[in-house]
């Protein structure tokens, strides 16, 4: 099992930043993959950004130059840095775990909410 807690979420103005963090805990094996999605109101979850355990990263069309993916290995972090954030950026932001070697498994968290004023 893995235990996802999400934190950092709030309102911001838009062209403001955010930085959301995740911490992971419980059965944590590499290689693997950390997320971000979200989910808008009355819209699917969709996918943000991702990091391997080895360092690669992964975003959105949506996203590219303004939010940044990291992780730190040690302590089992992972980071969204959200900048220059926009109205349509509004939604709950959610971490994921994705490993698919035995012991394969995928985890979310319960989410953080982010809201933008323009």
């Amino acid at each position: 099992q893995v235990r996802l807690v999400e934190s950092g979420g709030g309102l911001v103005q838009a062209g403001g930043s955010l930085r959301l963090s995740c911490a992971a805990s419980g059965s944590i094996f590499a290689p693997n993959t950390m997320g971000w999605y979200r989910q808008a109101p009355g819209k699917q979850r969709e996918l943000v950004a991702t990091i391997t355990s080895g360092g690669s990263t992964n975003y959105a069309d949506s996203v590219k130059g303004r939010f940044t993916i990291s992780r730190d290995i040690g302590t089992n972090k992972v980071y969204l840095q959200m900048n220059n954030l926009k109205a349509e950026d509004r939604a709950v932001y959610y971490c994921n775990y994705l490993r698919t070697n035995p012991p394969a498994g995928a985890y979310w968290g319960q989410g953080t909410q982010v809201t933008v004023s323009s």
